[in-house]
């Protein structure tokens, strides 16, 4: 079993860059739309995940370093979903809940959990 890179992950850093190029090279030029929130939401599991698990990692909490399965994909998808679509809104005032939201927070996790699966 190859040996998960976590930051270093190819999709990782792709969506890693994507997600700078969108934030600060495409939203302050364009106005909303696809490229502000939808575009960066997609962008969570495939960004996100690998660092979190690295963290877990160091911490002792994931006993290995293969790639993520489908399992850790789909629980993270999902406590994230919660934090910031339901959580967020009922703590911070200025934070709303969107169901647009999770659908790409679950596309990106889609496409992010094939591309482990086929590593």
């Amino acid at each position: 079993m190859k040996r998960f890179r976590y930051a270093l992950d190819p999709l990782c850093l792709a969506a890693c860059g994507l997600y700078a190029a969108g934030r600060w090279g495409l939203q302050p030029r364009v106005a909303g739309g696809f490229w502000h929130h939808p575009f960066t939401d997609l962008l969570l599991i495939p960004a996100g995940l690998p660092l979190v698990l690295w963290l877990q990692r160091r911490l002792g909490l994931r006993p290995h370093d293969r790639p993520p399965h489908w399992a850790e994909v789909g629980l993270h998808l999902i406590v994230w979903t919660v934090a910031a679509e339901v959580l967020a809104p009922r703590l911070a005032g200025s934070a709303v809940g969107d169901w647009r939201d999770a659908l790409a927070y679950a596309a990106g996790a889609l496409v992010a959990g094939g591309w482990w699966a086929l590593a």
